[in-house]
């Protein structure tokens, strides 16, 4: 198919994301596009992705020069996967030197790689550090091993911990953990053991998901056997609750519905370009993109993505030029999940009249003319965003 028809930036932040599509094992909840060395094969690998990544990467910014504004520094970058610390130290350094080697960062620019704590240690971070990395977002999940064994993550429970404080005492500044709650058999105690492990960790960012049992995941069969039982609303709800009240009477504040940080400066600011309708290249396989409005998404699986790549031209699978209404929608759903709120002056007809009701309800507040969520409007953003948006 063609590539995507780009017009121009849309003059926000500009970032970049990297996906890793390599796991060593594959966890039980996870719908991420993944691949373990046994499903692959020799049909790709770790150097022939890189590879590939670097064609994509300077074929996106050939095209990039094209249009008629100058193509933005990269304020944030963004490795993720899968498990980018398979890569190791060296090979995280390579794909870094693959984005500078066709862009050009920002003076400050947030670098940011996601890591599984097993496959970390003080030099790899050492690495990461001289690299140019500034900040680490290592995948804890749980602190109790019978819920991390039901999550099938291959981590000792108290290895996370361990990975953030080896972070931060090489000189990592930002240092995130994330947390799942609700997972089946997960107790309060559990929950209460973990948010004591990431707090001992004294890192300045947490995330913290409710678990999602995702169709055609291992873990959607075991509860549609009835192996598990399925999350339950309430027991999220609590859980959520317990989770705030403890990351905020520890200094950590909630900036997005599942993302907590000690003060401004520890935010993810990658997250927040998506969240703010920024622009930003996906490369990678079966990474998305969005630029000035237009929106790709590249083949999926390593091997295709390769062969596209080397054929010339982006490896869009997909590509959709957004509506008036459409951004309309993507911009409510996602500012209002954020503490800055949505301006109510952006609310259409329909917003303005269900914003009125949402706060008489006491799901939100008007906070200097913006819609901003109460403790319990958190609860119940997605029921809020349907409110915002239908008659």
């Amino acid at each position: 198919m063609s590539g995507p028809e780009l017009s121009d930036f849309g003059g926000g932040p500009f970032g970049i994301y990297v996906h890793v599509p390599f796991c060593a094992t594959r966890c039980g909840y996870c719908d991420f596009n993944t691949y373990t060395a046994g499903e692959l094969g020799t049909s790709a690998s770790p150097q022939s992705w890189l590879a590939a990544l670097r064609g994509e990467l300077a074929t996106a910014a050939a095209q990039f020069a094209a249009l008629p504004t100058t193509t933005p520094e990269v304020s944030t970058i963004f490795i993720g996967g899968g498990t980018p610390s398979l890569l190791g130290g060296a090979g995280l350094a390579e794909v870094l030197d693959a984005v500078r080697a066709n862009f050009t960062l920002a003076p400050d620019a947030e670098v940011t790689t996601e890591s599984n704590p097993e496959s970390t240690s003080p030099e790899f971070f050492e690495q990461l550090l001289g690299a140019g990395f500034t900040r680490i977002s290592l995948g804890m999940q749980s602190a109790a091993a019978h819920v991390l064994k039901v999550l099938d993550r291959t981590h000792t429970p108290g290895r996370a911990v361990a990975a953030a404080r080896e972070a931060r005492a090489v000189g990592f500044e930002h240092v995130n953990l994330d947390l799942i709650y609700g997972t089946p058999g997960e107790r309060d105690s559990d929950l209460d053991a973990s948010l004591d492990a990431v707090l001992s960790a004294g890192v300045d960012h947490v995330s913290a998901y409710s678990l999602i049992v995702e169709d055609g995941t291992a873990l959607a069969r075991r509860v549609r056997r009835g192996e598990l039982p399925a999350p339950d609303d309430d027991v999220l709800a609590a859980r959520y609750e317990r989770i705030d009240a403890r990351l905020g009477a520890a200094g950590l504040t909630w900036y997005e519905v599942s993302n907590w940080a000690a003060g401004e400066s520890a935010a993810c600011r990658h997250n927040l370009g998506y969240w703010d309708g920024g622009d930003w290249l996906g490369a990678g396989p079966g990474a998305h993109s969005h630029v000035g409005g237009v929106r790709w998404w590249n083949v999926k699986h390593p091997a295709r993505y390769a062969d596209r790549v080397a054929a010339g031209g982006l490896p869009a699978a997909g590509w959709e030029q957004l509506t008036a209404d459409e951004r309309y929608t993507e911009r409510l759903m996602l500012a209002v999940r954020l503490r800055t709120g949505l301006p109510l002056a952006d609310l259409d007809t329909v917003g303005t009249a269900a914003a009125a009701r949402v706060i008489a309800d006491g799901l939100a507040t008007s906070s200097a003319d913006r819609l901003v969520l109460t403790d319990r409007g958190r609860l119940l953003a997605d029921g809020v965003v349907r409110q915002l948006l239908v008659p």
